[in-house]
């Protein structure tokens, strides 16, 4: 399984209902045989421009471990989901682990 970053942009209608699509967005990543190891809810902000119509969107970024068939799937299926605005799925790079020096 390879290393994924999911950013989702959500509608803001569903604020109040946050949690029944972030349940989705989970159950769709487990669904396609992939686990979520880290979630980030960056909350409410302000769009740089409009999309869908909309000024404002709740921001939710993923790291995922998943298969390689799955990111075309989930991509699939969160291209027509009412909730989600707009997605980034992108393959994560290795990040580099800096040693401190000692003074």
């Amino acid at each position: 399984m390879k290393d994924y970053e999911l950013t989702v942009l959500i509608h803001p209608d569903f604020e109040n209902d946050l949690d029944k699509v972030l349940d989705k967005i989970r159950g769709l990543v487990a669904a396609n045989g992939g686990e979520i190891a880290k979630e980030d809810n960056w909350g409410k902000k302000k769009l740089a421009y409009t999309i869908k119509g909309q000024d404002f969107a709740i921001y939710v970024a993923m790291d995922l471990k998943l298969p390689a068939t799955a990111p075309l799937k989930i991509s699939n299926t969160l291209n027509i989901t009412d909730e989600v605005l707009r997605y980034l799925l992108v393959k994560a790079e290795e990040r580099p682990v800096v040693e401190s020096e000692e003074k």
